[in-house]
């Protein structure tokens, strides 16, 4: 038989987004610490530069974008934070891997 019943996390991590060091239930994804530390962005949209926050929270839209320990590009949703973890907001437009954002 399966036990349903809920696990409850008490260790957590400590994460900094956008330069606020933040406590979160270790297991939470880089999307929910940005949620959670209630910054009002997360990435801006490359032509507008309108502010965007997660949204599906499973990997489907892509608005969790975020640079995560000086990697942009991460889908925060689909990462699972780690003590000292660096979430910052998305400049900027979408780059391929391995794309120098300087060439023309």
């Amino acid at each position: 038989m399966y036990d349903l019943r809920p696990t409850i996390r008490t260790e957590r991590v400590s994460v900094v987004v956008n330069g606020r060091t933040i406590s979160v239930p270790a297991g939470s994804s880089a999307a929910a610490a940005v949620l959670t530390a209630g910054s009002p962005l997360i990435r801006k949209t490359p032509v507008t530069g309108a502010p965007r926050l997660p949204y599906c929270m499973m990997g489907v839209c892509f608005d969790c974008l975020a640079t995560i320990d000086g990697v942009p590009n991460q889908q925060s949703c689909m990462v699972e934070v780690v003590e000292g973890m660096e979430i910052a907001v998305q400049e900027g437009p979408r780059m391929p891997p391995g794309a120098n954002e300087n060439e023309n």
